[in-house]
């Protein structure tokens, strides 16, 4: 197939888009009642290349590739009103259908050539991981449109901003929500004990919008939990012992297993484990932050006896460009805000 370009210029030419994934350490739920947040962008992420085909009739082919290199999703879609093509369109069409209605709303020059588009994203991280698929998928969706991909999450989904935050990040980033809408910065986050910090898949993908829409549920004044929260988060970046940060992750499950009423991820699974388990996220699945004071070989072997074949170190999943410390110079450089 020959391929022009979205200005019709160029032959062969593609549009290239890519997102990193996201860990968010603490303040899990609260971040979106202001608690501020550490959130850790991951080496591995999402790309989105689109190409673009002379047409009389218009179509986007869309092809999802999962860390494999297999099709997971495919689907298209005409250009007018974005409708599916499929007989029966099933959920994730309907998903993907309202991005790009809300991308077109945002620019309506979005998608208005005569030409045949063809889109590829490429995963590289499992699904199950909930490394951030969606929010990835959203950030270069808003990036081809040439839209914020702030706008275009919070019109479509629950989520506070911080994984679209991490997308564009090379670093370690604290993230706030605040009334006038999402405010983030870098920080020089990595921790001397990180070889004693693992990351472990636990296969159970978890629906970020259902657990949003579970805390909104049982949501009060967390005003007072929001700065518990915030406290730990600052205690977190300049926590320079194993120990410390053990107590510190005690102290955080503690506050979310009680007022939200979730069982901690050490009480369901591992009981007999020797260091800290932290949820991360949405509880009850995608990953977990493991600590040991142990060797590695023995932390593997440990949770291969619990049926858990992959254990990642800290190295392998996060992405620490050295970044410049907040209280060097001048505090405000550093920072990145989107008003509502």
């Amino acid at each position: 197939m020959e391929y022009i370009s979205e200005k019709k210029q160029e032959l062969g030419v593609d549009q290239y888009y890519y997102g990193h994934g996201k860990v968010l350490l603490s303040s899990e739920y609260f971040v979106l009642d202001g608690a501020k947040a550490l959130a850790l962008p991951t080496s591995k992420g999402q790309s989105l290349t689109v190409k673009y085909s002379k047409s009389f009739n218009p179509t986007l082919t869309w092809k999802s590739y999962d860390n494999e290199g297999n099709i997971w999703y495919e689907s298209q879609f005409e250009f007018w009103r974005f409708e599916c093509l499929k007989k029966n369109p099933t959920a994730k069409d309907k998903y993907l259908q309202k991005i790009l209605k809300e991308a077109r709303n945002l620019n309506s020059h979005f998608l208005r050539d005569d030409v045949d588009v063809l889109v590829e994203t490429h995963l590289e991280f499992p699904l199950d991981w909930g490394l951030g698929s969606s929010s990835t998928l959203i950030y270069n969706i808003a990036q081809w449109a040439y839209v914020s991909p702030f706008e275009l999450l919070f019109k479509t989904s629950l989520g506070s901003g911080y994984d679209i935050a991490c997308s564009q990040s090379e670093g370690p980033i604290v993230f706030e929500r605040e009334s006038t809408g999402p405010r983030w910065y870098t920080v020089d986050f990595d921790p001397e004990f990180k070889e004693s910090i693992y990351f472990l898949p636990l296969g159970r993908k978890q629906s970020s919008n259902n657990a949003i829409e579970y805390y909104k549920s049982r949501s009060t004044q967390y005003n007072m939990i929001a700065s518990s929260l915030t406290k730990i988060t600052d205690d977190f970046l300049i926590c320079d012992e194993l120990r410390d940060f053990e107590n510190l992750i005690l102290e955080h499950e503690g506050i979310i297993s009680s007022k939200l009423d979730m069982p901690k991820v050490k009480e369901l699974y591992f009981g007999d484990y020797w260091g800290q388990i932290k949820s991360l996220g949405a509880w009850g699945g995608d990953l977990a932050l493991v600590t040991s004071n142990r060797s590695k070989q023995e932390t593997i072997e440990y949770f291969k006896t619990k049926g858990r074949e992959t254990l990642l170190t800290y190295d392998d999943l996060i992405l620490n460009t050295k970044q410049p410390s907040l209280f060097a110079g001048d505090p405000t450089a550093n920072v990145h805000e989107f008003s509502l």
